[in-house]
Formats: C-alpha cells, sequence, structure tokens
C-alpha cells in the first residue's frame, strides 16, 4: 500500500464503508448495481497499489480477471436481469428505514469499541481503515439478512465479500494470484446462479420478493 497515502486510502475506505451503507436504503435496482460498481471500483484501486511492487504475469492475470467481473461482468448480468424483467424498483426491507438507521449505527460503533480492539495489532496501515472495513463486513451481512428482494441480497453477500478483501488488504495479508482467480471464479459462478435464479422467481410470483416463496406448498 506503499503508493497509496493514508488519506487517500481513508477516502477509498469510506467509498466503501458508504456504499454498503447506501445499499440499505436505495429504492431503485440500478441506483443499487452503481453503488456495488463504485465500492469494486474502489476496492480495484487497492488491489492495484498492494501489488504494484510485486507484479507477475499471473497476479497481473489475477487482478484483470478480478476487476474485470466485480466492475463490469457482474453489474452487466444485473443490468440485463433489470431490463429483462422491466424491474425499475426494489422491494422493502423486514426493518423500516430508522431501525435500519439505528441498527447500521449500533454495528459502526460495535467495530469502534473495545471488543475489537485486538484489530489493532492486526493493522498492516492506520488501525481507524481496519476497523472501517470490517464495518464494511458487519452491515454488508446485515443488508443480506434484511432485504427482502433477491438482487438486494446477493448485491449484499457481494459487498460483502469486498469488505473481506479491504480487510485482508488492510491487514497487510496476501493472497496468491492462484487463490484469487479461485475467488473470482466463485463471484462469476454466483453472479450466474444467481441471475438465474432471480429470474425463476420473476417469472413465477412477478417479484423477486424473495418472501413470497412462502406461497410455495409441498
Amino acid at each position: 500500500m506503499s503508493y497509496l497515502n493514508e488519506t487517500t486510502m481513508l477516502a477509498l475506505a469510506t467509498v466503501i464503508f458508504a456504499a454498503a451503507g447506501l445499499l440499505h436504503f436505495t429504492q431503485k435496482y440500478s441506483s443499487s448495481i452503481r453503488l456495488y460498481m463504485l465500492q469494486s471500483c474502489a476496492i480495484s484501486v487497492l488491489l492495484i497499489a498492494s501489488a504494484f511492487d510485486r507484479l507477475t504475469p499471473l497476479l497481473v492475470v489475477a487482478i484483470t480477471a478480478t476487476i474485470t467481473v466485480k466492475v463490469l461482468i457482474a453489474p452487466y448480468f444485473f443490468f440485463g436481469l433489470i431490463k429483462r424483467h422491466e424491474l425499475k424498483f426494489s422491494v422493502s426491507a423486514y426493518l423500516n428505514t430508522p431501525v435500519t438507521l439505528v441498527a447500521i449505527a449500533a454495528l459502526l460503533l460495535l467495530t469502534r469499541s473495545d471488543l475489537f480492539s485486538s484489530l489493532a495489532g492486526l493493522a498492516a496501515v492506520d488501525e481507524k481503515l481496519l476497523r472501517l472495513a470490517f464495518a464494511t463486513i458487519l452491515i454488508s451481512l446485515f443488508l443480506s439478512i434484511n432485504r427482502r428482494g433477491a438482487l438486494s441480497q446477493v448485491l449484499g453477500i457481494l459487498s460483502l465479500e469486498n469488505g473481506i478483501v479491504a480487510f485482508a488488504l488492510f491487514a497487510g495479508l496476501e493472497e496468491s494470484p492462484g487463490f484469487q482467480l479461485g475467488i473470482t471464479f466463485n463471484i462469476l459462478i454466483l453472479v450466474v446462479i444467481a441471475t438465474v435464479f432471480a429470474s425463476m422467481i420473476f417469472r413465477k410470483f412477478g417479484s423477486l420478493d424473495v418472501s413470497t416463496m412462502k406461497k410455495l406448498k409441498d
């Protein structure tokens, strides 16, 4: 990360966290996808900066594949899903907006408490960057639980993965190019399966609200 100063890393970490937080409140599917793209762009900058001084051909391939899947391929599939089914608005969350906001604030405060003071020992950079990445992980997990929409839940999982990547980078953990390629391949498969699954839900119920699956009978 020596190619990025602390201010730049903090700005990128803030973008990653803010994108995950705003995913809880967006009402349009297209806006949610753009937020994920913005978050993935910030992750891409961190990935490039972290590997710039140890680039190998395989690592270049791994980083290029990761960025391509996150920033281009996944959004392409999701925008295609929206266009195919003429989706405009996302479904509601289980918790209303005020309660959701309180829950996010509580998770952020939790990561800043003494309960996670051990994170300081892991940080390869400023400790607050690691805490911010961990907060992103928690609120992304909360997103996938709190949202009723299948697409929103998938974006929550992908945001969770971005948070884990940011946490690993700020902790100074290095992944082998082969391992990174494997994760990227898994993300691609997840996106494809999720798109097909969401299409099946919409054709069956006319909605991506997963709670409608309660109507299924044995």
